[in-house]
């Protein structure tokens, strides 16, 4: 990987019965580090490999949340193989088996346990989001299922799920003022938008129908919605059909980001969709310096 560059694999999922879900990130360059983000300062040419970890964290009870930023000491991979520290993804050409093996924080409690995510179909479409070309984002496989098997804590469930990935060769706020996204299986499909504010001005709007064979097709944006803001005062902007939404829960409230569960109408359906929002002039506010390292710690080898 280039220097102060990044690559993210992301997955989420929601139980079938509504009570949990869960989020795990596993990061080369850990975007939202501010380790990494102290290692680039002054346009310094930080290795993203020094920077890497498996982000985790649960919804619902129990809840938890992981974030340990790793040195490139603990990384090892290979074309089906990623392991970062005791945490391992591994790809067998037909499922993602994620191990977990992660310390909670604030409050120290083991989180360990088995992922397994298999994809109803894989596609193989890509975008940019930057005018640039710097970064880009692939939707890998927007429907699919996972089945969550934790010793600790004692959990197990299953339901949809999502996976993708995004890569760059710079840092998220050289770039971007910030972006929103969201995902709402259906039946028959899976709806996706993605809409970025970048710096040089202009704005991009994705909105996507990801059908069971994985084709992805654009469809017509449908009207913007605000959504309530969180309590951080983090902005909920989206798109859905008929000009409403609202949250059923916040999932993640931080100062620079949120993740909501929301209800609304996308592809003429009804739809309970996961979103995000990000502001990355908050992130790079030097508040966060202090803030950060409470919930991303990196240990001293």
């Amino acid at each position: 990987m280039v220097p102060r560059g990044y690559g993210w694999w992301y997955v989420d999922a929601l139980s079938a019965d509504g009570r949990h879900g869960l989020t795990i990130i596993a990061f080369l360059g850990t975007v939202f580090s501010p380790w990494y983000r102290l290692a680039r300062r002054g346009g310094a040419p930080a290795a993203p490999e020094n920077h890497c970890c498996v982000h985790v964290a649960l919804y619902g009870r129990p809840g938890g949340w992981a974030m340990t930023d790793r040195r490139a000491s603990a990384l090892r991979r290979s074309a089906d193989l990623l392991e970062i520290g005791p945490s391992s993804l591994h790809w067998d050409g037909t499922r993602l088996t994620i191990r977990l093996d992660e310390v909670t924080v604030p409050w120290p409690r083991r989180l360990r346990g088995q992922v397994v995510l298999r994809p109803e179909a894989v596609s193989d479409r890509a975008f940019q989001l930057d005018s640039a070309g710097r970064h880009h984002w692939h939707p890998i496989a927007a429907r699919s299922s996972v089945e969550v098997a934790l010793d600790s804590p004692a959990l197990r469930w299953s339901g949809p799920a999502y996976f993708d990935t995004n890569w760059g060769t710079a840092p998220l706020e050289q770039d971007f003022i910030g972006w929103d996204w969201c995902r709402a299986p259906m039946p028959d499909a899976t709806a996706i938008l993605y809409n970025a504010q970048r710096r040089d001005g202009t704005d991009q709007s994705l909105a996507l129908r990801v059908a069971r064979d994985g084709s992805v097709t654009d469809v017509a944006p449908p009207p913007p919605v605000t959504l309530p803001r969180t309590l951080w005062r983090i902005a909920r902007p989206t798109r859905a059909e008929g000009g409403a939404a609202r949250v059923v829960r916040t999932l993640v409230d931080a100062p620079f980001y949120s993740r909501s569960e929301i209800r609304t109408r996308l592809l003429g359906q009804e739809a309970t969709a996961i979103h995000e929002s990000l502001s990355l002039d908050r992130f790079a506010h030097p508040s966060m310096y202090a803030m950060l390292p409470f919930r991303v710690p990196r240990p001293l080898r």
